[in-house]
């Protein structure tokens, strides 16, 4: 696809929820974007999205195509991935894919074989990549060789409700907490094999509540290194969604909001707005969307394929009680 530089990019949704209606508000402020129509299992939901951000509200997908869109974001929940992508990669469209890529790794799989057969553009909303707090790390870690690696994801159960369905959300590692492990591959390297253990839910909750209270898993890194992460949903506020990175001569905290790095001389801290990666992720899928090539930051769909291989490997080792590879 080679658009002309004067045509703008015409964009549809499957998913009106919370993170839809985020990227629609930025998407807005384009100039070469058009919002064009949207559709939800919830009728109602998308119609109220039409309002607000000017996109016709269709029945579905069959209906959203008819529209002539140009790309389409797919932001739907754990579970509803899959048959979404194959039928929206058939139509040619290039594909925005708000993480994580299912509730498993098999139906990601199957996604990513047959993107990779159509050649479409698609690219996966880790938009932490896309952060100053990326490229300050990047920086300041060099050639350093990277001894110890410390993520952690603390935080309440999210207002919707198939999250606390482990068969529907995948759990939190898989569903939240890929955005810590995405973030340890991007500035660490692969992990080559990771051993978890999980805390049960408490008795009094809601049989349909499966997801674990807590979960602790150790990685073992190709290139060397060892590290932790540690997850629960039990608080009342997310305390900290984060990376702590150790060297031999230096100590970096990175976050959305900033890095914090500490050697001999003391601290340094270099601030940054999470609402700037999230516009830098738009506009680089929109970037690859109207110039049908590579841009930097955000990543495609078999490269976002291993950080969920990884997820799920965290997850698949929690039900074996055994190391698992990844």
């Amino acid at each position: 696809m080679h658009p002309r530089e004067d045509v703008r990019c015409r964009v549809g949704f499957v998913g009106t929820g919370g993170v839809a209606a985020r990227h629609a508000r930025i998407l807005g402020g384009f100039d070469d974007v058009e919002l064009i129509a949207a559709t939800d299992v919830d009728a109602g939901r998308a119609a109220d999205f039409g309002r607000t951000h000017g996109a016709a509200p269709v029945a579905d997908v069959p209906a959203l195509l008819d529209r002539g869109v140009d790309a389409v974001y797919v932001c739907v929940p754990p579970f509803a991935h899959g048959e979404l992508e194959r039928e929206l990669a058939a139509a040619g469209v290039a594909l925005f894919i708000e993480k994580p890529l299912g509730c498993d790794v098999g139906a990601a799989e199957t996604v990513g074989a047959v993107l990779a057969e159509a050649r479409v553009v698609a690219r996966v909303g880790h938009h932490w990549r896309c952060g100053e707090p990326v490229r300050r790390a990047r920086e300041l870690l060099a050639d350093r060789p990277v001894r110890v690696v410390r993520g952690s994801w603390l935080d309440k159960v999210p207002p919707v409700p198939w999250w606390v369905d482990a068969r529907r959300s995948g759990g939190q590692v898989v569903e939240q907490a890929v955005h810590v492990l995405d973030l340890a591959r991007t500035l660490v390297g692969e992990v080559q094999e990771v051993y978890a253990v999980a805390g049960p839910c408490r008795a009094a909750e809601p049989e349909e509540r499966t997801v674990d209270g807590a979960t602790a898993a150790v990685l073992r890194f190709a290139d060397g290194a060892v590290g932790t992460l540690d997850a629960t949903c039990r608080l009342g506020w997310k305390h900290r969604a984060g990376l702590e990175i150790v060297t031999d001569d230096l100590v970096l905290d990175v976050t959305e909001e900033g890095v914090t790095a500490r050697d001999g001389d003391g601290f340094r801290h270099f601030p940054a707005d999470p609402d700037v990666a999230k516009a830098a992720a738009d506009r680089a899928f929109v970037d690859a969307v109207r110039r049908a090539a590579d841009v930097d930051g955000l990543p495609d769909y078999a490269e976002a394929l291993r950080t969920h291989r990884l997820a799920c490997a965290v997850a698949r080792s929690v039900a074996s009680g055994r190391p698992e590879g990844v």
